[in-house]
């Protein structure tokens, strides 16, 4: 079995999933320094174009090349337009598990495009990777990454007692972090039977060459 996640473009009715390259890298800055997605991730702030450069550039090639994870890509199939990203993390080859976590552009709220491109992910996971379980891990207070957790099928597994670190503004503008909970989700094969949503295509994926 492989250790490493190949490169890969999942196609959904609305969405493609595919590995970032050098043209998202000004929407992917844009869509980092929105106030969600600071909150509720550890990204630094202001995250500039320098910074995503170094993530499309250096950092997602090397998590997939060492086998720890992939980061996609989420586009309008019609418009091309960024709509946010897919991350997997943590990866267990052994026990056939990653964590998952998204991240959706602010214009792009309230379109369901995070739980079809997760949903997707899953998919694709468990029928072309042979992978038994995903795992998300969403702050207590994240309402909007729980919905979508519910939306796909995931199981709440618990709550890990102060294990995440959220971020929120004092009174004079200052991002300070704060300390919350984490709830676990899980999702495994046997979750998604019955669910709709199959990718679109003969298969849904197509292969690219390597892009490190």
């Amino acid at each position: 079995m492989t250790s490493t996640f190949p490169n890969i473009s999942i196609n959904t009715e609305r969405l493609v999933l595919r590995p970032l390259d050098e043209d998202d890298v000004p929407a992917l800055a844009a869509m980092m320094n929105d106030e969600q997605v600071a909150a509720w991730t550890h990204v630094p702030q202001p995250f500039t174009e320098k910074d995503a450069g170094a993530w499309i550039g250096d950092h997602a090639p090397a998590e997939r090349t060492a086998g720890r994870g992939l980061d996609l890509a989420v586009t309008e199939f019609l418009t091309q337009r960024l709509v946010g990203v897919v991350r997997l993390t943590r990866t267990d080859w052994h026990v056939r598990s990653t964590e998952l976590s998204y991240i959706v552009a602010p214009w792009a709220r309230g379109e369901g495009y995070a739980s079809e491109a997760a949903l997707a992910t899953a998919q694709w996971l468990f029928g072309d990777q042979k992978f038994e379980r995903v795992e998300l891990r969403t702050a207590a207070d994240n309402t909007a990454s729980q919905q979508v957790a519910q939306k796909i099928g995931c199981i709440s597994e618990g709550v890990l007692r102060g294990a995440c670190i959220a971020r929120a503004r004092t009174d004079d503008g200052v991002w300070t972090d704060v300390r919350t909970d984490f709830i676990v989700w899980s999702l495994l094969p046997e979750d998604l039977e019955g669910t709709t949503g199959q990718p679109a295509g003969s298969d849904g994926f197509t292969a690219f060459a390597d892009w490190n």
